[in-house]
């Protein structure tokens, strides 16, 4: 067993650092806390972001317990953007950057400071892969602490969540709603802290991380507002300072296998797409070869079991409901479909961490189906390729969409021009949306395009449009859509010389995507394209086109 207070990383009982000692002297520190283990304690939480709004108060829990539990717990705080308040318009260019803003700022502050050890307190989406980022940078004991998803709206009797109220929008404009029932929906859609209730992104990448091995036993599906919560502080400062005794770091703990047990859950539960490029991410940031193929092969072995929003009914705070996250583990462990063997975070096993969790029950839920009765045979989640995506690109198949799509392009250059035209009436039963320039360098930052496929949705063409793009997909999509094309049009790929009235042909069959055009007049419509001009020439945005990797590299910055 370590000495935590023995650390070879610290700098304040070093005589030659005067500086730091009076520096952490003057924050309050005391001749006995100068030998105790300093552990960083990250927080993405502010104000402006339900999802956000109470991880100050969960890192404020954590410090006392560290101070408890004999280390010196010194808070920090990183930067977040709300996925739901960004959405649809021009800060959405922003989300995707904040993920590797967050990884820069934990480590930086982390290896300034030179502390022991990493507690990452996150909420929405982008957070916890920037969170996992950096604890694989800096190789130092790490838990990642999810603030839990948000409570389930009501509108008459009906549950909501926020994509209720994009679609509220889509059923406003198509005349199915009056203004007094969509501003009811909007007021009663999200009520109170927490992220999203779905299995969207936010709940996707909790789940799965717990699952690879980085959070602890039901952190990912223990609500926000549940009363469990904040005492999930006194659990997280004793498994770091078990961490710290045991020497157990986050490279220790990651490994293909690992991966793929993530990737196998986001399958199981239908997550979100963003889940391949944040993994993709993930396994860069630590030297682990893992590619698109990957992605397909666990999800061709792994069947798609919950019902869960946006194609199903049901919400996380349902999974917490029927016995929380390790109880899913348990029943896919036990049918071969997760490696037991990978260590996590307690220090433990994840067979270990499961052995005692009561079984699944299916008899009076139907949150999760058995294997046996699973939704589909296969995962949601689809690589494909073809002349349209030569690099791949990601679909979220939950098979109720249908496994093939042939239609006529409608073609838009950004996503305002699609919301107008969609709004306007432009799109008809069987076209295929096309949604391009919005990718990782084009948008830049690689947008969400939820608020276009919610209009869809909203206006009852859900089933019966299409849409492509080369930005990506909230969590709360659902339909059929194929996102992440590569090469993006910004690059030179295909999608930038589409025309509207092309056929586009979207199988799931063979998980191929191309335009029915001859190679011929392809590639003559490749020799004459011209890339514009970027959208940006200074700051945040510009350095991001600069430097992000494509989306079938995971939009890293570090390549």
């Amino acid at each position: 067993m370590k000495d935590i207070n023995k650390h070879s990383r610290r700098l304040t009982q070093d005589e030659s650092q005067p500086a730091s000692q009076a520096m952490l002297y003057a924050v309050g520190l005391t001749d006995e806390d100068m030998h105790k283990a300093q552990v960083g304690i990250a927080s993405t939480g502010y104000d402006g972001n339900p999802c956000n709004m109470h991880l100050n108060r969960l890192k404020d829990e954590v410090k006392i317990e560290c101070k408890i539990a004999e280390m010196v717990g010194l808070g920090f705080n990183t930067i977040g953007v709300s996925d739901g308040i960004s959405m649809g318009t021009s800060g959405m260019n922003y989300s995707l950057v904040s993920r590797d803003i967050i990884a820069d700022s934990i480590e930086t502050v982390m290896n300034a400071q030179s502390y022991d050890a990493l507690i990452a307190i996150v909420g929405c989406d982008k957070n916890m892969p920037g969170a996992v980022m950096s604890m694989l940078r800096l190789n130092r004991p790490s838990i990642m602490m999810y603030g839990g998803t948000i409570a389930s709206g009501n509108y008459k009797g009906r549950k909501l969540n926020i994509v209720s109220a994009f679609e509220a929008l889509g059923q406003k404009v198509a005349g199915e709603i009056e203004e007094d029932e969509y501003r009811e929906i909007i007021k009663k859609s999200i009520p109170g802290a927490g992220a999203c209730g779905g299995m969207y992104t936010a709940n996707t990448m909790a789940s799965a991380i717990e699952c690879m091995g980085f959070s602890l036993p039901y952190n990912s599906s223990i609500p926000a507002e549940n009363p469990n919560k904040l005492s999930e502080a006194e659990r997280h400062a004793l498994a770091i300072k078990n961490l710290l005794e045991k020497d157990i770091k986050p490279l220790e703990i990651i490994s293909k296998k690992s991966i793929e047990n993530a990737i196998a859950l986001v399958n199981a539960l239908g997550g979100s797409t963003n889940a391949v490029l944040h993994f993709l991410a993930i396994a860069h940031a630590a030297d682990i070869k893992f590619t698109l193929e990957d992605f397909q092969r666990v999800s061709d072995n792994t069947p798609l079991i919950a019902d869960l929003k946006p194609s199903g009914k049901y919400l996380m705070e349902d999974v917490h409901g029927i016995g929380g996250t390790p109880a899913i583990m348990k029943y896919l462990l036990d049918g071969g479909y997760l490696h037991g063997d990978c260590m996590t975070v307690t220090g433990k096993t994840l067979a270990e961490n499961l052995k005692d969790i009561v079984a699944m029950e299916f008899e009076d839920q139907d949150v999760i189906y058995p294997t046996d009765k699973a939704l589909k045979t296969s995962g949601n989640i689809q690589i494909l390729h073809g002349n349209l995506a030569e690099e791949g690109a990601v679909a979220k198949i939950s098979g109720k969409e249908g496994l093939l799509f042939e239609g006529k392009a409608v073609v838009y250059d950004g996503e305002q021009a699609a919301n107008t035209g969609i709004s306007n009436g432009e799109v008809h039963k069987g076209d295929v949306v096309v949604i391009r320039y919005v990718g990782p360098k084009g948008g830049p930052g690689m947008p969400e395009m939820l608020k276009p496929t919610s209009l869809i949705m909203g206006a009852g063409l859900g089933k019966s449009v299409a849409l492509i793009t080369d930005g990506r997909f909230s969590g709360g999509t659902h339909g059929f859509v194929v996102g992440h094309i590569t090469p993006e049009a910004q690059s030179g790929g295909a999608i930038g010389v589409l025309k509207t009235g092309d056929v586009i042909r979207i199988s799931a069959e063979d998980n191929t995507i191309n335009v029915l055009i001859s190679d011929e007049e392809l590639a003559e419509r490749k020799a004459k394209w011209i890339a514009p001009e970027p959208k940006h020439k200074k700051g945040i945005l510009y350095k991001y086109a600069k430097t992000v990797a494509s989306a079938s590299k995971g939009c890293v910055t570090d390549l």
